[in-house]
């Protein structure tokens, strides 16, 4: 996403509090000088709302409704093994820029990057409820932007193999969302929604999105025309059947 596509002021703390926290412009300077900024995990809101929890709710953690999404770089292992470091992290930064654009265009929280991987958190601290389409919507801009790219990226860095693909898997309900842990504190999300989402993200092939029953039938009529297929997901008893969005 472009700067000036950038809110001026903080969506959260508008949305949550009725407050203009402006992010941007000569009027953000002393906001700054306090320490209230962009927040790294969605530059629309602001850092106060990365602790909203703590400093208003008065609570480490919260339950919330909300969907998980996991996006995965299928090939990057390898090519770090054979290619130079710079070729290598050039292609991670591109992976990175194109999820966070379609993460943040559709209101969500880049709340993580592992390595070769993101995970993202929509309705928190922007809720919405239609979550589990903006996940889906953010998942397949995505992969429509990278499979634009990704041709030009291979040729630029000098890498081989122009099959890098992107998976991605997708699950929603209820999770634990907040600080955890005491000599480092993470702010994350935690439960067997977000276990879920990378479990189905893991057996995605590149350039396939993956969604469970619950992100299937909150999305309507987005997915309307997708099939299901049954895994057995590694840690799961049971097979789970997962819709190609």
């Amino acid at each position: 996403m472009a700067a000036s596509q950038h809110a001026k002021i903080c969506k959260g703390c508008w949305e949550q509090l009725h407050v203009p926290v402006p992010l941007r412009g000569v009027i953000s300077a002393p906001f700054r000088a306090f320490g209230i900024r962009p927040s790294r995990m969605n530059p629309n809101t602001c850092t106060i709302c990365e602790l909203m929890f703590t400093k208003v709710m008065r609570a480490r953690k919260i339950t919330i409704d909300a969907t998980i999404m996991f996006a995965d770089l299928r090939g990057y292992t390898t090519l770090s093994q054979s290619q130079s470091p710079d070729a290598v992290s050039g292609l991670l930064d591109a992976f990175y820029d194109e999820c966070a654009g379609a993460i943040w265009e559709h209101d969500g929280l880049l709340n993580k990057t592992i390595g070769d991987a993101v995970m993202a958190v929509f309705n928190f601290p922007l809720r919405r409820e239609t979550h589990a389409r903006n996940a889906v919507l953010a998942a397949r801009e995505i992969q429509k932007n990278w499979r634009a790219r990704r041709e030009a990226l291979v040729e630029a860095h000098g890498l081989t193999g122009s099959e890098l693909g992107i998976g991605i898997g997708i699950h929603s309900g209820e999770l634990s969302f907040g600080e955890f842990g005491h000599a480092h504190r993470d702010l994350t999300a935690i439960g067997t929604v977000v276990n879920t989402a990378s479990r189905a993200q893991s057996v995605a092939e590149a350039d396939q999105i993956l969604v469970t029953k619950a992100v299937f039938d909150r999305a309507q009529p987005d997915l309307k025309d997708s099939h299901s297929t049954t895994f057995q997901l590694k840690g799961y008893d049971r097979p789970i059947e997962l819709y190609a969005a």
